[in-house]
């Protein structure tokens, strides 16, 4: 008797219940992001820059796609918050560490091959702490800049300059980097970025607000790598820039209390 009611627990327990398998809709998403980011590896292994910079876009689009079909299908699991780490992981990680690495820094030696892996590290430490820390922030904001934010930021600075023939001189790769290292130091950093996540895509807006995603896909239409280029710049720079702000208006408070008081 013991034993049978030890197999009918077992059997109505959750984890004799849970259904198996995974979801294959985002998953395939992730896939296709994870495919892009070892195309745009093996692209720069080739010599192919430009080609390995699309693929990491490309890889940016399936990401961001794969959470949102997730969440509208209602299809979020743990596997696929898993999978699409170590996906992310690849495509905003190493994918633009060694575009950057074989298009100048190699020229660096040891220096060269340090920053990149630094960029490395620093994507894989920014996204352990999101996957811990993540419902504990405010979604307003991102702490440190994201990672696909940031490997925009290397890969367009690439992309920019090979489409410029700006060539890879020992000057240029000094630059890249300096920026490669000061990103990879914001991704861990607890600089406060912009998330958008407060913008009501299902709400009504005035009719002024849809022009401005047309005018932006429109500019990018016309010149990708320059306009793609100083859309992350300036959002690389946003977050110091907020930072500041904040500080002084702390600041300014502050000062303002005591005079009242």
């Amino acid at each position: 008797m013991a034993a049978e009611h030890n197999q009918q627990d077992e059997e109505q327990s959750p984890k004799a219940s849970r259904p198996r398998g995974i979801y294959l809709l985002p998953n395939l998403f992730t896939t296709a992001a994870l495919f892009a980011a070892f195309y745009s590896i093996i692209a720069a292994v080739k010599g192919y820059f430009d080609t390995a910079a699309i693929a990491i876009f490309i890889a940016m689009a399936a990401d961001t796609l794969d959470g949102r079909v997730a969440r509208m299908t209602n299809t979020q699991s743990d596997f696929g918050a898993e999978y699409d780490s170590l996906s992310d992981m690849i495509a905003f990680g190493l994918a633009p560490a060694l575009l950057a690495y074989t298009w100048a820094l190699s020229q660096l030696g040891k220096f060269g091959w340090l920053t990149a892996f630094w960029y490395v590290a620093a994507t894989a430490l920014r996204l352990a702490r999101f996957n811990t820390q993540s419902h504990d922030e405010d979604k307003r904001y991102f702490q440190g800049i994201p990672s696909p934010a940031a490997a925009a930021a290397v890969t367009t600075t690439v992309w920019f300059c090979v489409a410029n023939h700006i060539t890879a001189s020992f000057f240029v790769a000094i630059l890249l980097a300096i920026l490669t290292a000061l990103v990879a130091a914001l991704m861990v950093s607890t600089i406060r970025y912009h998330s958008f996540k407060q913008i009501d895509l299902k709400g009504k807006v005035p009719f002024f607000v849809v022009l401005i995603p047309v005018l932006m896909m429109t500019a990018v239409a016309m010149d990708p790598p320059e306009v793609l280029f100083a859309m992350f710049i300036a959002y690389v720079l946003s977050g110091p820039i907020l930072t500041l702000w904040q500080i002084r208006k702390v600041r300014r408070e502050a000062k303002a209390n005591r005079k009242a008081k």
